[in-house]
């Protein structure tokens, strides 16, 4: 199993080949796609390693963020492309049914209640920066290039690039990326809103931890339910926006974690929140 140095893994954590996993005292897990010599390729391995791992985050109540990066120079430079057009007479029936578990694969990390940063090191291509779109939040280093060269394949866009970069970026940047599949930088992409910051290269991994320690010293239970409110592009009308917060603000009034913040507030002092 690939894991960072020196940091123990939970006893009940399955093999994970091709991806590391770190799991950090604040509630932070660093997930690492770790096949650096195909720059980070989703390997059949790299896959199923994904899939089993969303799974154990999405039930972990110590987990409160997620980061997810990429070994060595790139982020994740996309889907294997050996398998992709290594059948062509698999009929458009089994080709289906093999993308649709694929993207419910790796987009699976858009179900987790926690949010996710996308720490793009380097290249993040196709299936790869969708990955990337997938997360809440994307920090990107700034030479990393970026993009979604589908038809310059031969092939549709997949791993719901066609919802993704709208969602993120808007219409006018997701046609122009997705018809001419032109490679951006990171510079550029957080000037378009592809990301949220460009850092220098060095810098991503540590820019998106110290992003994640913030993120995992808010309340818990505030956080997860702020998420589900901007879960696909947010309420869908103004009253639709009301009527949840009208819910779930009286949630987190109800909280431990509330009475821990005011608290901390009068004292001048960092809250320290349980999730209760």
């Amino acid at each position: 199993m690939s894991s960072s140095e020196g940091v123990p893994q939970p006893p009940d954590l399955p093999d994970l080949p091709d991806l590391g996993v770190e799991r950090r005292p604040d509630g932070v897990v660093l997930v690492t796609l770790d096949l650096p010599e195909r720059r980070n390729m989703m390997s059949a391995a790299m896959t199923a390693s994904w899939g089993r791992l969303m799974a154990d985050l999405r039930d972990d109540r110590d987990v409160r963020v997620v980061v997810v990066t990429g070994a060595g120079s790139a982020f994740c430079s996309g889907g294997d492309l050996s398998w992709i057009g290594g059948e062509p007479t698999a009929s458009v029936s089994d080709l289906r049914a093999r993308m649709l578990t694929f993207y419910r694969t790796w987009l699976s990390v858009r179900d987790l209640e926690v949010p996710t940063i996308a720490a793009v090191n380097g290249a993040a291509v196709g299936a790869g920066l969708a990955v990337a779109l997938a997360c809440d939040l994307r920090y990107v280093a700034e030479d990393a290039r970026l993009g979604v060269p589908f038809t310059a394949l031969g092939m549709h866009p997949g791993m719901a690039t066609t919802w993704l970069l709208p969602e993120v970026a808007g219409l006018p940047v997701a046609r122009e990326l997705l018809l001419t599949g032109r490679m951006v930088t990171g510079t550029e992409a957080a000037a378009i809103g592809l990301a949220n910051r460009a850092v220098p290269a060095g810098r991503v991994l540590e820019e998106a931890l110290e992003v994640a320690a913030t993120v995992a010293a808010t309340a818990p239970v505030a956080c997860r339910l702020t998420k589900r409110a901007l879960a696909s592009g947010g309420p869908v009308s103004f009253e639709a926006a009301l009527q949840w917060e009208a819910l779930a603000q009286p949630v987190t009034l109800a909280s431990e974690d509330l009475q821990e913040g005011l608290r901390a507030q009068r004292e001048r002092r960092t809250p320290r929140f349980t999730g209760r």
